[in-house]
This record gives structure tokens, sequence and C-alpha cells, in this order.
């Protein structure tokens, strides 16, 4: 083994250097994956998993995709990193295909993830309301259940009270009201303070809750007459996610600021806040930056996974297989129902039956998903999971929660 090679560690030796070295801001499962290929995960001893979460979202096109692979590998080779102060290949060409996808007419700024991508749409949408309103407007409605980030900007954004009361007190500027209530909303957008209503298409850990096509069309319809921006969080919804190249497709409507991360990378950390050109224009040189955002490695990836995207079709493949998935789930005793949209779904488990037992004996049975509430699992595999792939799962599934409805012991998780 050369000085540079990694050595093969154990998950009880990553266990107590995480413990000592590592700030404890996880409640972590007693897995260490190393490698992954596909839908297909391994841990440290080698035993195989197939992965229905997808790191939250993110590779949707599978571990280890042999082309992203050469895409960064070459880039590594050639260019990491220069700063935003110079032009780079394939930052322009990123902006051009997503500005495509969104049907033409606006720009992207480049970030690292999708907390710094809603970042940027809120500093947007005040800068552009202040601007176009007076000083006063700046003042951002979003829902209850949503989440868009943890600075503490965004989750100020977010509405779960609970992950907020550690960290009072939050930004202000910011209100929350019920989700796919229309009625609600247009009370709120009296405030002529108001500048943007932030939603998301399918609120991902608030449980998988799709917002109904008719409100976000309502939604678009009260910006439009308030003049307020409409910003749509397609952080874990976008790029094929749903069954479309974006959920607020769904609905039929346009938005004017989308922001996107967790499948644009499928694994690089990669973020971005796409604008109608008006809006965008608000921000002039020197009013927002990164140091890493949209640098050469991360673009890499970018470009090479949106090819691939569109060559496979990828949300026509999440929509088929999405059917198939719900189908299955819908059949398993101890599932009243299935939500969601294309592959981001959630099982609704009967009364008493608790998710997170469900879960943890998934893992055990070498399936990965997770309890997105105390009563639902979420499933987000990846866009090119396969037939087989979908029905093992649902297997596997059917399988835990039986087990759990007759309170056996998961097996333990190997290690």
């Amino acid at each position: 083994m050369s000085s540079t090679e990694i050595a093969p560690v154990s998950l009880a030796e990553l266990q107590d250097l995480d413990a000592e070295h590592v700030m404890q801001t996880y409640g972590r499962l007693p897995v260490a994956f190393v490698r992954g290929e596909g839908t297909r995960l391994w841990d440290t001893d080698g035993r195989e998993y197939l992965d229905f979460l997808s790191g939250l979202a993110v590779t949707s096109l599978g571990h280890a995709h042999p082309e992203v692979a050469d895409a960064i590998a070459d880039q590594a080779r050639r260019l990491l990193h220069v700063s935003n102060l110079y032009y780079t290949e394939h930052q322009p060409a990123v902006a051009a295909t997503l500005d495509a996808l969104l049907g033409g007419g606006g720009r992207s700024f480049f970030c690292n993830s999708g907390a710094e991508a809603n970042e940027c749409a809120i500093k947007l949408a005040r800068r552009y309301g202040q601007l176009h309103g007076g000083p006063e407007r700046y003042r951002i409605i979003s829902a209850y259940g949503s989440f868009h980030g943890r600075t503490l900007t965004t989750l100020a954004a977010t509405g779960q009270p609970q992950k907020q009361e550690t960290f009072q007190p939050l930004p202000t500027g910011f209100a929350q009201v019920e989700f796919a209530e229309i009625e609600v909303l247009e009370r709120a957008l009296a405030d002529d303070g108001v500048c943007a209503v932030l939603l998301e298409p399918v609120q991902g850990e608030g449980g998988v809750n799709p917002a109904p096509p008719e409100y976000l069309r309502a939604v678009r319809r009260l910006c439009d007459e308030r003049e307020a921006l409409l910003i749509l969080d397609e952080v874990q919804t976008g790029l094929g996610r749903t069954g479309k190249w974006f959920g607020f497709e769904h609905a039929g409507i346009r938005p004017d600021i989308v922001t996107m991360a967790k499948a644009l990378g499928n694994g690089v950390p990669i973020g971005a806040c796409w604008a109608r050109s008006e809006v965008a224009a608000a921000f002039r040189p020197g009013d927002h930056a990164t140091t890493f955002g949209g640098q050469p490695l991360a673009t890499a990836a970018a470009r090479c996974v949106l090819a691939v995207m569109q060559r496979d079709d990828v949300p026509a493949r999440a929509a088929r297989a999405g059917e198939r998935l719900s189908a299955g789930l819908r059949s398993i005793p101890g599932v009243r129902g299935v939500r969601g949209l294309g592959l981001l779904l959630a099982a609704q488990l009967d009364d008493g039956i608790d998710a997170k037992a469900v879960a943890d004996r998934c893992l055990a049975d070498g399936l990965v998903l997770n309890a997105v509430t105390a009563d639902a699992l979420r499933l987000a595999p990846p866009l090119l999971v396969t037939d087989p792939e979908i029905d093992e799962a649902v297997t596997r599934i059917a399988g835990a929660i039986e087990r759990t409805r007759q309170g056996g012991q998961p097996r333990e998780t190997q290690s």
C-alpha cells in the first residue's frame, strides 16, 4: 500500500474516531458504507445493500455512475479551482442547460448546497422587492412543514418551529402559513411588505406532501396580483425526481425563482439559484458571491449529469418506475396509503406501526430508506432503478412491516 492509500478500517474504529473528533450533530445508524455501484451499496464488512434513499435524493443516476466518474476524474487532473474572478469552461454551459430546462429567459447563480441556493433566492427576492417596492418590502411567506435549510436565514424560512427553538432569535422578515390553504395565504399577502412566497412543490422533510396543482396555480395568480415573487424550492424535487424535470410542471405554472441542488452533481456538492432575467438583474457585481460555487470540478460533474439525464430521459423513467413502486407499496399489508410524485414517495403505515422500527429492520435486511415521520417511510431510489430492484425492495419492506407488527426484534445490522 502506498503512502497515499487509505487503509481499510472497521465500523468500530470509525465509531471511536467519530465520537472523539467529529461534532455530534447526527444520530448515525450503525453502518459505514465504503463503496457503491448503481442502486447498490457495500459496507465495511462487504455486506450489500439496496439503496432506496439515494443519499436523500442526491445520487439520482446511482452510485459511481461511470460517465460522471470519468468526467470528475478528467477534470480533477486538469483544473480544480481558480475562483469566480475568472471564466471557467463548464459553468456557462450548465447555466444554459438549466435555463433551457426551465423554459428560457433566466440566469443562474451557482453555489454548493440547497441551503445556499435558498439563501441566494431570499437575498435576491429582498433586493428585487426593495428596488421595486421600497425599503419595507422584504418579508417572505413560507409554509408550515417546509424545510429550506440550516443556515440562520433559511432556518427562519423553514416552517418547523421545533428546529428553530434552539437558535432563537432568528432573522426577522419571515412568516409561515398553513400549507395548501390558499385563503390563509391570500390574507397574508395583503401585507404590502411581502416581497415573495417561498414553497416546495413537494414538502420532502415535512413528510413527502405534494402541493395540489390547483393550489400552486392559485398561488401564482395571487403573486401576480400582489406583485410578489414566487420562489419554488426544488432542491429535493428538481431534475426528474417527480416524473417531470421540475415539480412545479405538474401544475403548469412558471415561477420567478427556482432553487436546486441535490441531484445536480449526483453526489458532488453543487447548488443553483435560477431566476427570470428581470429578477436576476436586481443583483449587481458584489451583491452576492461564494468562493467555491460553480467551480470547475462541480460544474464538470453537473454538465455530465445533465447530459446523461437528458439522453436517458430520466423524468419519464421516474414517472414509470414511480407507478410500479407505488403499486407495490399499496399492496403491502400495513401500508394504508402512498403519497408523493414520481420516485419521491412516502408509504403511510397503519396506526400503531412505528416507521423508525420498520426502517431499522429494512436496514438490517439490506435495504436503505428512512422514516420521514413517525408513521411514514420515505423512498427516493435512483431514477435509473430497475423493475427487479423495485420488486426486491417491496418484498423487503413487506417483510420488515410484518415482523414489526408481530413485535419481533430486527436482526442486528452486521458490523
